[in-house]
């Protein structure tokens, strides 16, 4: 990942209780943790061991079960 300027806010102590970033970063994490997560869907399902489809068969039965 790009790297990210962050900004803390700290209590009275200077115990780190916040963190403030720009919204580019924010935004880039956020696409960061998206890809992530699809690649642990993906890791699931390949690990799950059930048949496999064509992209173009499962597209079909949603759009059927959607009519």
């Amino acid at each position: 990942m790009a790297s990210i300027k962050e900004h803390y806010i700290v209590d009275k102590n200077g115990k780190r209780i916040s963190v403030l970033l720009s919204i580019k970063d924010y935004g880039k994490m956020l696409q960061e943790l998206e890809e992530l997560e699809s690649i642990r869907a993906y890791d699931r399902a390949k690990k799950s061991g059930d048949d496999t489809i064509p992209f173009e068969q499962a597209v079909d039965e949603i759009n059927k079960t959607s009519e």
